[in-house]
């Protein structure tokens, strides 16, 4: 099938299946080109496209799914192996989550504190929230 085809059945742009392919994701041969020099990309180019796209929405990095990817193609996609690093990006997750939250406690006290002490009576004043390191 040609770009225009495979970016339809994967729903990923054609730049995107470009810039997958120049990345080495995945891999066009040189036989696998018409006459016309267009390439032509076999059915398990858009099976890796689609794994690509499930993992990558799973939040993975292009790394990891490069590693992911590769582990597939030499039949090393275990459940252990690829249950371990689901478990790797869970944690890391989980402090990204810590990180936001505490972030967010941050940005409600800086309001309640902006409430509290900005003077009404000075609307020119700058907020100290964002010209104070004391606030």
């Amino acid at each position: 099938m040609l770009i225009g085809e495979l970016s339809s059945k994967s729903g990923l742009s054609r730049d995107t299946i470009r810039f997958y392919e120049k990345q080495g994701l995945i891999k066009v041969g040189k036989k696998d080109r018409r006459d016309n020099n267009y390439k032509e990309y076999q059915e398990d180019v858009l099976e890796t496209l689609r794994t690509i796209k499930r993992v990558k929405n799973f939040g993975f990095t292009l790394n990891e799914i490069a590693d992911l990817v590769g582990m597939i193609a030499i039949k090393e996609a275990t459940c252990n192996n690829v249950s371990d690093m689901i478990a790797s990006k869970v944690e890391l997750l989980d402090a990204k989550i810590l990180g936001l939250i505490a972030l967010r406690n941050q940005l409600v006290n800086g309001v309640k504190k902006c409430k509290d002490c900005c003077n009404p009576e000075q609307p020119e004043d700058n907020c100290p929230i964002l010209v104070s390191d004391n606030f």
